[in-house]
């Protein structure tokens, strides 16, 4: 495929961006070569601007449930700017879609909505701070929550691409509030709560990790983690910012019937545009401002556009009795065929998969955690993903994030990408 157009606009950007773009994993440094600069997208494919049909497995980083430019979606934001498309002000809106995420998602009686995943994350750990009057944070090296200062502690995805997880500009206040654990060890979690005990505010985890590659949660963790946390009198915060909407109605409380103190959201609660959500029972959420001490606030907070396109996407999540059995169920067709292909092709890989979520490592070691995930061969990884993308197919550009499944992808689509496979695992 040719890429002289995305290669001149790369060029051009940057001069006046840094990097030559808004968000590090874009540029590429993951992998090598030159970011392919998108043009227009639909459905299951992304067009780029040297006119290649791509089949897209990150959907703008998980929100495309239902692909591209989908029509009901497209619609409300159409509709909605013709009556403005900022206000600063309250909406009906605003409560259609929080009385609509509250009713799907089990253990939260309010939710407040915010412009990004990372605002809803900051501001739940604030929130929990306010709530416990404690400050110590427990969070796991690989999950990402966004580029707060709390956050980047071997925060995974782009900081682990790059090898630097902890960002000068961070104090040494700030870190030192913010204690690390291991992802699926549950004693080292109950270590850090006994040395600091009356100490801790909260525990952050992505459910199911998206940012060391797909990462589940062991049998049993999540439960005798959020066990923990009430034995500690600690508040339990799931980001649920990747899986929030797409791994069930109710995300992944409702998958592993654990109940969080706390839920972030962000991705598909907006339809693809940018927007963040936090949310709990009342009992927390009544401490946030204006009803309390903690505060919060966004002039572009509840923004009209950003809530016509998260009520209508939640609203066929919502009546689709199917949509979430046929996401897993493609996920599982896409899993059983390349790890197929790869092993008649003799290349060691560990592929894991929750849902409509999955990732292939290039290490015969399970990956269970940051440790495990960094053990893949990254010079496999840079050759698979080109690659794909000579053969039309675009998988993140980071060993370390999971690819995304929508709705859209056909099974032609599916077969397509196992072929594809397969010529690259020739050469790999």
């Amino acid at each position: 495929m040719d890429y002289k157009r995305s290669s001149a606009l790369f060029a051009q950007a940057e001069k006046v961006i840094p990097g030559g773009v808004n968000s590090p994993v874009r540029a590429f440094k993951g992998v090598g070569g030159t970011p392919i600069f998108v043009k227009e997208a639909k459905g299951a494919y992304l067009y780029d601007a040297d006119g290649n049909r791509l089949i897209d497995y990150i959907n703008s980083w998980g929100p495309m449930v239902l692909g591209h430019a989908h029509k009901p979606v497209v619609d409300a934001i159409i509709e909605k700017a013709k009556k403005g498309t900022s206000f600063g002000m309250p909406t009906e809106i605003e409560t259609q879609i929080a009385e609509l995420a509250v009713s799907m998602v089990p253990n939260i009686d309010k939710i407040r909505f915010v412009n990004s995943g990372t605002e809803a994350c900051m501001s739940a750990v604030r929130l929990a701070r306010g709530f416990t009057k404690k400050d110590k944070i427990i969070k796991f090296a690989g999950c990402y929550h966004g580029h707060s200062d709390s956050f980047l502690i071997q925060a995974g995805s782009g900081a682990s691409t790059f090898g630097t997880p902890n960002s000068p500009g961070v104090t040494q206040g700030t870190a030192k509030d913010t204690l690390l654990a291991t992802y699926n060890d549950i004693e080292n979690v109950s270590q850090l709560m006994e040395a600091n005990k009356n100490e801790i505010a909260c525990v952050i985890i992505e459910p199911v990790a998206g940012n060391m590659g797909c990462v589940p949660p062991s049998e049993n963790f999540l439960k005798e983690l959020s066990a923990l946390c009430t034995q500690h009198g600690i508040l339990l915060i799931f980001d649920e910012v990747m899986t929030g909407f797409r791994l069930a109605k109710g995300g992944a409380q409702e998958l592993y019937n654990i109940k969080a103190d706390i839920v972030c959201f962000g991705k598909v609660i907006g339809g693809g545009l940018p927007v963040g959500a936090f949310a709990a029972r009342n009992e927390i959420m009544n401490h946030l401002a204006p009803l309390g001490p903690v505060y919060q606030a966004g002039t572009l907070s509840g923004n009209p556009l950003a809530m016509a396109a998260g009520l209508a996407m939640l609203t066929e999540l919502n009546t689709d009795a199917d949509v979430f059995k046929r996401l897993a169920e493609k996920t599982a067709y896409l899993h059983k065929g390349i790890s197929k292909v790869l092993t008649e092709n003799n290349v060691v890989h560990t592929i894991n998969r929750v849902g409509s979520m999955i990732s292939v490592h290039f290490d015969e070691t399970p990956v269970v955690n940051f440790e495990t995930a960094a053990k893949g061969n990254n010079t496999i990884f840079k050759a698979f993903f080109h690659g794909l993308l000579n053969q039309g197919v675009y998988i993140a550009p980071s060993a370390f994030e999971t690819w995304f499944i929508t709705d859209a992808l056909t099974y032609e689509d599916l077969d397509f990408t196992i072929a594809a496979v397969a010529k690259v695992a020739k050469t790999l």
